[in-house]
């Protein structure tokens, strides 16, 4: 049904408080349709002032407005010839406001993916990496999307442009497993990992479902997985044991952690203590105050964190800064973890809290200049670290190769200590489910402690 009982309000600017400031996060267009309220919400003022005038200028042209969509009919043909790429823009600059930095670049990974995969047949692509970068630098990069752009980028985001697919063509279902196929595997052809199939096909899901919510599609056909004849490839998702170290090995690598550099190991010894001991995630504990930090003089002590410091890059963040105060991962904001943790970490915490202090703000982990330490310096620690805690074996192996696995190793310990899942998975913010799927398995050289327990029960 159509309409020409139009009317038109201001632009409504979505205002947000964070830190004490109240800034301006996104703009609303407002109008009615036959006295049906209608609304489409901008991440910059000048889209939305240039919404509201396309409206403007139809309805002052005679144009009738749909009354289910809002939409002269000149822009509902122009939504009808949508593409998957400017659905993929729109689909982003419409997330945009409400995610974080990781968020917008694991979004934005998953457009990627998808939108180089569906293409129309018979038309010479660019280069693939220059492609992808034009996509994930500015075309889906709500905020640099108006930034000058290299001419090689430039023609490659006007060749997609062109080259989509029709947006109507993910109604069909050989689009769409070849989009799930993109999902799932990685550029050189091989199946990705389990996580990254998973974060790629939310990204699609959710793109699919915004679309029908739009009127876009008539279907989401990921809401119904018996109509497609696809499944992904096999996968392993267990973490892979021989990542992580047994509690000897974590001690050896601790004291080598203090021993690199003048001031660097010495200050991020009990940072990889608290992923240890605490099941902390590298973001967690970058953030982790003194006031989060109840140290007994004896006996354990606990932890309450209720938010991390995330690495997004000053290309995702709202304010261009490396880093961004987020509320716990996978948890409502202002939920609050409490972790019990014993006291060798109470006693490491004790001492670097009397060595180094905190900053204006309590925190306990940064650099020498106060700032924020960067991911990749964990890394370069640890792998000094690692030489020197290791023998030559272990250093070529993947035995404690990445920060992340003092967390893991911190996980498995409890875990093969017996401690109930629910508790653990509450200690590490984890689901139960997450925790048996993932985490279940024995540390290295752990079996042994298992072995003499089947022994005793063989002679008995």
């Amino acid at each position: 049904m159509r309409s020409h009982d139009v009317r038109f309000w201001g632009i409504k600017p979505n205002k947000v408080t964070r830190d004490g400031k109240t800034v301006v996060r996104s703009h609303t267009v407002r109008w009615t349709v036959a006295g049906r309220e209608k609304s489409k919400t901008f991440t910059k003022k000048a889209l939305a002032t240039r919404h509201l005038g396309r409206l403007n200028q139809a309805a002052d042209n005679g144009e009738a407005f749909d009354v289910d969509t809002g939409l002269p009919d000149s822009m509902a043909r122009e939504r009808s010839e949508r593409t998957r790429y400017t659905h993929a823009c729109e689909y982003i600059d419409h997330r945009w406001p409400d995610l974080s930095a990781k968020g917008r670049l694991s979004v934005v990974e998953g457009l990627v993916a998808v939108t180089v995969a569906l293409v129309k047949p018979g038309k010479e692509a660019p280069d693939a990496a220059v492609l992808r970068r034009a996509l994930r630098k500015w075309a889906f990069n709500t905020a640099h999307r108006d930034d000058p752009i290299p001419e090689a980028e430039a023609a490659a985001l006007r060749w997609i442009a062109k080259a989509s697919v029709a947006l109507t063509a993910l109604d069909e279902e050989r689009t769409i497993t070849k989009a799930l196929s993109a999902c799932a595997h990685k550029l050189d052809g091989k199946p990705a990992a389990a996580e990254y199939y998973r974060r790629r096909r939310r990204a699609l899901y959710g793109a699919l479902k915004w679309a029908v919510r739009e009127k876009r599609l008539s279907v989401n056909l990921l809401d119904d997985k018996t109509q497609l004849d696809w499944r992904p490839p096999e996968v392993v998702v267990e973490l892979n044991r021989r990542r992580v170290p047994n509690p000897v090995q974590v001690r050896a690598l601790l004291d080598a952690i203090k021993g690199v550099g003048e001031t660097q190991g010495p200050r991020l010894v009990a940072l990889f203590a608290c992923m240890y001991y605490a099941m902390l995630r590298p973001s967690e504990a970058m953030a982790l105050t003194k006031d989060a930090c109840h140290l007994p003089n004896e006996g354990w002590g606990y932890l309450e964190i209720d938010e991390a410091m995330s690495d997004g890059g000053r290309e995702w963040t709202d304010d261009g800064e490396v880093h961004e105060k987020r509320g716990l991962k996978g948890r409502p904001r202002k939920t609050v973890r409490r972790i019990p943790i014993p006291p060798a970490l109470v006693k490491l915490l004790r001492e670097h809290l009397a060595e180094f202090g905190t900053d204006e703000h309590g925190r306990l982990f940064r650099t020498v200049r106060g700032g924020v330490y960067q991911r990749s310096t964990l890394w370069q620690v640890l792998d000094k670290a690692r030489s020197k805690a290791f023998t030559p074996a272990q250093i070529k192996s993947l035995l404690a190769r990445k920060p992340y696995d003092f967390r893991h190793a911190g996980v498995s310990l409890r875990l093969n200590a017996g401690t109930p899942p629910t508790n653990v998975a509450e200690w590490a913010g984890h689901s139960v489910e997450i925790l048996q799927r993932v985490y279940a398995h024995c540390l290295d050289g752990h079996d042994e402690r298992w072995f003499d327990r089947i022994d005793a029960a063989l002679v008995g």
